[in-house]
């Protein structure tokens, strides 16, 4: 068995081909039979009907699985913080964001401190904080 490369910035975001690549596609492509077919005067409308309302709740599934994760990772990420914060850097661990929560993961346990000081000084977006961790923590069970 070979073992994965490890996981970088460049590497960390996950796309799950049967999801992203066929599912959307077969959607899109679904709903555009649909139109065409309600434009021919095929009387289409329940097609395109229920054509829309697969597709909502194909995507708001996907949606729904994310938040829930996101709220998993912000619980995960508080316990994480009170353990290896000092605690006069605790009482800020509420004033993160969601955003910065989800990017503060991925920094090893030796860089959190100055990465969440970081975060909170700056209002540093995500993807900035994600740009500055320097040891990769790797989540590997993201959705």
């Amino acid at each position: 068995m070979r073992e994965a490369a490890p996981q970088t910035y460049a590497s960390h975001k996950r796309v799950d081909p049967w999801y992203h690549y066929v599912g959307f596609t077969l959607g899109v492509v679904a709903l555009v039979a649909a139109l065409a077919r309600l434009v021919l005067g095929h009387r289409g409308v329940w097609h395109l009907v229920v054509t829309a309302l697969l597709l909502i709740v194909f995507i708001k599934m996907r949606s729904y699985a994310l938040r829930v994760q996101d709220r998993v990772i912000r619980l995960e990420e508080t316990l994480r913080m009170r353990e290896i914060l000092p605690p006069t850097m605790q009482v800020c661990i509420r004033q993160l964001t969601p955003g910065q929560f989800i990017a503060l993961r991925f920094a090893s346990d030796e860089e959190l401190q100055e990465r969440v000081a970081e975060a909170l000084k700056d209002n540093l977006t995500p993807d900035q904080i994600k740009r500055r961790i320097r040891t990769w923590r790797p989540d590997t069970f993201r959705v």
